[in-house]
C-alpha cells in the first residue's frame, strides 16, 4: 500500500472516530503499551532441545501437520523468531518452556536444570531489548507417563516434579533480574484421568501440597510473577483434570498468585471474556494464553473472532490493561509456522485496537440511563467503523508491512530459508 493512501485513509478515520469522542492518536500511543509474549513452541511443534531429534509426546500435548521448515536447532529457532518479530508492530516478549535450554548435547534431567542452560536466551533477549517468560515442562517425560506429576501419589514422581518446578521458578527469577523486567512463570500440568476417577479429593490435596512446597521459596515480584493454569480436559484426561479452574481459582485467590486463562481450556459454551471482570476483583493480576479452540482445545492459530474480541473488550472496559499479561499459546504444524506467529499476534493486536477504539464514555452513559437502544446502536455502528485504516496507519508508523504485504515476505523466507532445511 502507498504511504500517502494509508495516511489519507487514517485522516478520514480519525475524523469519524472523533465524532464519537474517540482520539485515535491517543489510542495508537496506548497500543504500544500492549506487550504480547510469543510462545517459542510454535517454531518446532513443542519438540524442545533436551536431546537431538526430540519430539513431543504424552500429557495431552499434540501438534498436527508436517509442514516443511520446522526449526531443528536453537539457531534456526532464533532466526525464525527474529523474522516473525520483524513483521510485527508494537512490542513483544518471548515465552520459553524448560525443554528449550541449551544443554550442549548432554543429558540434563529436568530436576537438574540451571540458569546456565538459559544464559544464551538471556543474552539473545538483551540484544533485542525484550523480556522473557518461562514455564516448567511437566509433560513429554517418562515420569509423566502415568498421567500424574505434581499430584502423583508416588512420592518419587511427585518429588521429581516439585524439584523441577522449583528450579524453573529460580531460573525465571534470574531472567527477570538480568533483563530488568519480571518474568512470568506459569505452571500447567497434564494430570488427570482418562476414565472416571474415585479419589479426586486426595489427588487435589496432593497438588495443593506440591504447590505450597514450590511457592515456599519467595522471590521479589520485580523479578518473578507466578501464575497457575487450569484446563477442562486433554488427551488422556478426558474424565477429570486435577488442576481444574475451580481448584486453581481458589488457590490463586487464597495465595494471591496470578491465574492463567487459556481460552482453549474451557467448555466451548463458556465465555472466558466474562470471567475477567470477576477474577480481577480478587487477584492483582492475571495471565492470558490466547488460542483458538475448535470443538475442544486444539490450539488453532488465533484469529480476530468474537471470542478474542470479547476478551480484549472486557480488559479495556475494566481499565485493566496494566493488570493483565498477554501471551499466545497455539502450535499448528499444518501451515507456515512464521506465518502462524504473524497472523496470531496481529489478530490479538487488532482485537485490542478495536476494543480501545470504543466510545466507552458514551456507551456507559447510555447504559446508566437505561438507554439500551442507543447503546446497542453504537455497538453495531462500531462494526462498520474504519478501524482497518487505523490499524494500517499503526503498522506504517511501526515500519512493518501493511495489509497483505507481510504475506510475500513470509513466502520469500519460506523459499529461501525454510525449504532448505
Amino acid at each position: 500500500m502507498k504511504k500517502e493512501d494509508i495516511i489519507k485513509s487514517y485522516q478520514l478515520a480519525r475524523k469519524q472516530y472523533a465524532a464519537l469522542g474517540v482520539d485515535t492518536d491517543k489510542v495508537i500511543a496506548q497500543l504500544d503499551d500492549i506487550v504480547i509474549s510469543l510462545h517459542c513452541w510454535q517454531t518446532d511443534d513443542v519438540g524442545g532441545f533436551e536431546r537431538e531429534g526430540a519430539e513431543l509426546g504424552g500429557g495431552g500435548i499434540q501438534a498436527t501437520g508436517n509442514f516443511p521448515g520446522k526449526a531443528r536447532t536453537i539457531q534456526q529457532m532464533r532466526g525464525d523468531l527474529d523474522k516473525a518479530m520483524s513483521l510485527l508492530p508494537g512490542r513483544q516478549r518471548l515465552n520459553l518452556h524448560a525443554i528449550y535450554g541449551e544443554f550442549g548435547g548432554k543429558k540434563v534431567d529436568r530436576d537438574q536444570i540451571e540458569i546456565k542452560h538459559f544464559e544464551g536466551w538471556i543474552k539473545w533477549a538483551k540484544k533485542r531489548k525484550i523480556g522473557l517468560d518461562f514455564n516448567c515442562t511437566c509433560f513429554s517425560h517418562p515420569l509423566a507417563d502415568e498421567g500424574y506429576t505434581l499430584s502423583s501419589k508416588n512420592p518419587k514422581i511427585r518429588k521429581f516434579w516439585v524439584e523441577h518446578t522449583k528450579r524453573c521458578r529460580a531460573i525465571a527469577a534470574e531472567m527477570g533480574k538480568q533483563l530488568g523486567t519480571p518474568a512470568v512463570h506459569n505452571i500447567w500440568i497434564p494430570d488427570g484421568s482418562k476414565d472416571t476417577p474415585v479419589d479426586r479429593y486426595n489427588l487435589r490435596r496432593i497438588l495443593k501440597k506440591s504447590l505450597d512446597e514450590i511457592f515456599s521459596v519467595k522471590y521479589p515480584k520485580k523479578y518473578l510473577k507466578d501464575s497457575v493454569e487450569s484446563k477442562l480436559f486433554g488427551i488422556g484426561s478426558e474424565s477429570m483434570v486435577v488442576g481444574s479452574h475451580d481448584f486453581y481459582l481458589g488457590y490463586a485467590v487464597k495465595n494471591n498468585t496470578m491465574i492463567t486463562l487459556d481460552n482453549g481450556h474451557f467448555h466451548p459454551s463458556e465465555q472466558v471474556g466474562d470471567k475477567i471482570s470477576s477474577i480481577l476483583l480478587f487477584v492483582d493480576e492475571l495471565l492470558l494464553h490466547l488460542t483458538r479452540g475448535v470443538r475442544w482445545d486444539s490450539d488453532h492459530v488465533v484469529t480476530f473472532n468474537d471470542e478474542l474480541l470479547l476478551i480484549a473488550q472486557e480488559i479495556v472496559r475494566a481499565n485493566a490493561l496494566k493488570r493483565v499479561k498477554i501471551g499466545l499459546d497455539f502450535f499448528d504444524a499444518s501451515l507456515n509456522r512464521i506465518g502462524a506467529y504473524v497472523i496470531g499476534t496481529r489478530s490479538a493486536q487488532m482485537a485490542f485496537l478495536f476494543a480501545m477504539l470504543e466510545p466507552r464514555e458514551a456507551l456507559v452513559g447510555f447504559e446508566e440511563k437505561g438507554r439500551n437502544f442507543e447503546r446497542l446502536s453504537y455497538l453495531e455502528l462500531m462494526k462498520a467503523m474504519p478501524f482497518g485504516a487505523v490499524w494500517n496507519y499503526y503498522c506504517m508508523k511501526n515500519k512493518v508491512p501493511v495489509g497483505r504485504d507481510y504475506i510475500e515476505e513470509i513466502l520469500n523466507y519460506e523459499k529461501e530459508v525454510l525449504m532448505k532445511r
